[in-house]
């Protein structure tokens, strides 16, 4: 058993600029946006596992009862040996369904941002798979990242759960299917989980739920801009207001001003009006049909697909256009 402490490729204060510019970058700009890849400190990544198991937030419940149902048809794609790469792991409820269904898995790396609730997370997995050799990574999944040397000359079978896709418009989905495909390499496999076109009643009541965690999870990115750079966010000040966008097919999230304000971060003065609202995700949901299209303008090639109606699981084949 190999188990390897969660290694960090940037530096706690390089990631805290990084931060804190990406955070001016947006909250000056017109509209007003925050990346959603922020949601997810230790608090944040905390606050989405609660949100997981709320009764309105039907996604995680449907795609663990897909891969229960399917795990030894999904296994048996895997190359004997292989490495499996997670990206955006968080929790690892999902992946100890396929690696209990595909023994020859020699390798497992999980991809976060939240170094914090991997290192957290990851405490019980190697004990339950002994055999398995553990590679923590602490890294932005959509930037280029160095593999681990271990594994290097492994096969690699891509996972991406949870429809985090969603969370990019569809031509950065594209570039960023682009980016696993150099990460796994030609011919791999990549198991990605999409959220299906649906009633958009059910779609509103699974990010406003009753209790207000997805509220919260909203709310909880100015806190923690607050927390890590010495902003004056009242978070009182501002509502979670969450819509379906049916010409194009998302969700919303925006974080709304109730009234005009200033605010100060990092030394910026930011003019807030009454009404004015910092965009803080979307939430793209696509047909089983127009994702294999997008997934195929990336050179991926659909191999299987399972799919209980409101969620879907599929399975691609990495096939760069000169290798066609």
């Amino acid at each position: 058993m190999i188990v390897r402490s969660a290694v960090r490729a940037q530096s706690p204060a390089g990631a805290a600029d990084s931060f804190a510019a990406d955070v001016i970058a947006g909250l000056t700009a017109k509209p007003k946006t925050l990346s959603p890849k922020y949601f997810y400190d230790l608090a944040g990544s905390a606050l989405f596992e609660r949100i997981t198991q709320l009764p309105e937030y039907y996604p995680t419940r449907c795609e663990l009862g897909i891969l229960a149902d399917n795990a030894p048809s999904i296994a048996s794609l895997f190359p004997p040996g292989c490495a499996l790469i997670e990206f955006g792991s968080g929790s690892s409820r999902k992946v100890r369904i396929l690696l209990g269904a595909a023994a020859t898995v020699e390798a497992y790396v999980p991809v976060d941002i939240s170094g914090d609730f991997l290192q957290q997370d990851l405490v019980q997995l190697p004990r339950d798979f002994p055999h398995l050799a553990v590679y923590p990574l602490v890294e932005d999944f959509t930037q280029a990242f160095e593999i681990p040397s271990e594994i290097a000359t492994l096969p690699r079978v891509g996972f991406f759960p949870g429809s985090t896709i969603g969370n990019f418009e569809p031509y950065e989905a594209c570039r960023f299917l682009r980016h696993i495909g150099r990460v796994l390499g030609a011919g791999s496999v990549l198991v990605v989980g999409i959220d299906l076109v649906k009633d958009p009643g059910v779609l509103y009541r699974a990010y406003n739920d009753a209790e207000g965690v997805t509220a919260k999870f909203n709310l909880n990115l100015l806190a923690r801009i607050n927390r890590e750079l010495g902003a004056n966010f009242d978070l009182t000040a501002f509502e979670h207001h969450a819509l379906y966008n049916g010409e194009h097919n998302r969700i919303e999230m925006h974080l709304a001003s109730t009234r005009r304000q200033k605010v100060r971060v990092n030394g910026t003065t930011i003019d807030f009006r009454a009404g004015e609202t910092i965009h803080t995700e979307n939430s793209y949901k696509y047909t089983v049909e127009s994702f294999q299209a997008l997934a195929r303008g990336s050179d991926w090639s659909p191999v299987a697909v399972w799919t209980d109606g409101l969620f879907s699981v599929h399975a691609f084949r990495n096939q760069p256009a000169d290798d066609r």
